[in-house]
Formats: structure tokens, C-alpha cells, sequence
């Protein structure tokens, strides 16, 4: 199974798979509106604004799971991005990332790039907000960066897939 044969739910709540980003370079996202991360969602949409025409596309996927940092409903999560961020990329429904019940995506996400960070050995799961996949043109997840990693420092390797 590849990249493109996952289904989510969009905000309006639309079941879709991911081939309609087949020939895209991908950043997939865990975000959450209440997180002192939050603010990544500018740097995030500044590099949609960037390079979309170039061929990149940014997934979001609201997750609640951390500090329950993303209460609200779907809408205004969606709300809350567009106003406070001017947020375009495509956002799905609140997703569970880790455990039993994660989303077969992010499965598949952490599996394909494991966790690289301290302290070794330590389990793939998503440590927090604002991980961020990576995946070329050809459904391949290049790399996984953690919450810290800014979507600034990102850009030179979208800009190398691109």
C-alpha cells in the first residue's frame, strides 16, 4: 500500500483518498489551534504561498491528542486558521495520530519515517504538534521532522524535491 490508497475526511467531512496529490511534493501536518506551536501555521502557509504553482501541497490534520490542544469542532478549527492565519492548504477532520486507534495514514507516516531523535530507541510514535512529513513526487515519505524543526528550516529540502 503506497500513499495515495489512504482515505480521510476532509473538513466538510468528505471521504477522499490521497491520489489527487499523486505528482505533488507533500508536507503532512499534526497541527493544533491552542499549542505554543501554533504559530507555525504562518510559516506553513507562507511556503504554500511559496511554492503550491511549484508542485507542493500542505495537509493538515488537526490532533487533539496532545494536551487536548485542538478542542473545537471541525468548523472552528477551520475558522480559527483562516482568521488568526490566513490559512489556505487543505485541512481534514481531527485525526488521531498514535495508538490503537490511529488513523492508517499516520500508521503508515511513522512507519515509513521513524523517529530519529533522542533518546535512541525511543518508540516511533508522534511526540507532539506540528510533526511534519515529508513526501516526494512519487508518494515516497522522505523524511520526518519533529515539532521544533520551523517550517523555515524545512524549505531547502521542499525546495530540492521540488
Amino acid at each position: 500500500m503506497g500513499i495515495y490508497d489512504f482515505q480521510a475526511r476532509r473538513m466538510n467531512g468528505q471521504e477522499t483518498d490521497l491520489t489527487p496529490y499523486k505528482g505533488k511534493v507533500l508536507l503532512i501536518v499534526n497541527t493544533a489551534s491552542q499549542c505554543g506551536l501554533t504559530p507555525q501555521y504562518e510559516g506553513l502557509q507562507k511556503l504554500y504561498e511559496t511554492y503550491r504553482e511549484q508542485g507542493l501541497e500542505i495537509l493538515g490534520f488537526p490532533c487533539n491528542q496532545f494536551g487536548a490542544q485542538e478542542p473545537g469542532t471541525n468548523e472552528e478549527v477551520q475558522q480559527f486558521c483562516k482568521i488568526n492565519y490566513g490559512v489556505t492548504f487543505p485541512l481534514f477532520e481531527k485525526t488521531v495520530v498514535n495508538g490503537p486507534d490511529a488513523h492508517p495514514l499516520y500508521r503508515y507516516l511513522k512507519e515509513q519515517a521513524p523517529f530519529q531523535g533522542e533518546p535512541e530507541g525511543a518508540d516511533d510514535e508522534i511526540k507532539w504538534n506540528f510533526t511534519k512529513f515529508l513526501v516526494d513526487r512519487n508518494g515516497n515519505v522522505v523524511t520526518r521532522f519533529e515539532p521544533g524543526v520551523v517550517p523555515s528550516e524545512i524549505e531547502p529540502s521542499i525546495r530540492e524535491l521540488l
